[in-house]
């Protein structure tokens, strides 16, 4: 009886490490591949944002796979890259101060991108569910570039705009909102095909 139980007790150890490695290297080739994306860029605004090939989906995935838990530590991952591309691009150049470059880390790479974790929150509701997620982790990462806008870029607005509530809605929405409407519609054609969602269905459990 010992030695069935010893046995049942490493298979269990053996079939979790491989279900961990498995999670490990598909989080990584997710990751790969929404950075690939995202520097495939249908239009670019001249002051930041940008229309991508659909960059947030694959991000997406990781938290409808795995649940939000690891959805966020995957998100977080993929934003230290997107805060590397902003180095890359000059952001300590732009001339902004301590607390305003703090600022926009934050709002701008960290947490914009970490939210997309939050799009498996309704993954056991189906396609709707599914859907739904995907639309507030993507609304939420418009809306932490909706306040840098305001708080942070406020004061780079053009001559005549008095709101830079409005200036900073009307900036970001101009590539969030075709963002958010390419993903939706790469998330339903994705949920509806048959084996990805017995894939989904088949780790709904953890």
């Amino acid at each position: 009886m010992a030695a069935m139980t010893k046995t049942k007790q490493q298979t269990t150890v053996k079939s979790t490490k491989k279900s961990n490695t498995k999670r490990l290297v598909l989080t990584a080739v997710l990751i790969g591949l929404a950075t690939v994306l995202s520097m495939i860029k249908v239009y670019q605004l001249p002051m930041g944002g940008s229309i991508t090939l659909l960059s947030m989906l694959p991000i997406a995935l990781i938290s409808i796979e795995y649940g939000i838990s690891w959805g966020i530590t995957g998100a977080f991952a993929y934003s230290l890259i997107q805060f590397g591309f902003g180095i890359a691009d000059g952001m300590f150049a732009w001339g902004l101060s301590p607390a305003a470059l703090i600022g926009s880390i934050l709002f701008d790479y960290i947490l914009a991108f970490s939210v997309l974790g939050l799009s498996g929150m309704f993954r056991k509701k189906g396609t709707f569910g599914i859907c739904a997620g995907v639309f507030i982790a993507v609304f939420l990462r418009f809306i932490c570039h909706l306040i840098s806008g305001a708080a942070i870029f406020g004061s780079w607005a053009p001559e005549g705009w008095d709101n830079v509530w409005i200036y900073s809605l009307l900036y970001n929405g101009s590539y969030m909102l075709p963002e958010l409407i390419f993903t939706m519609i790469g998330s339903v054609i994705l949920f509806k095909t048959p084996q990805f969602a017995k894939l989904v269905e088949s780790n709904l459990e953890n």
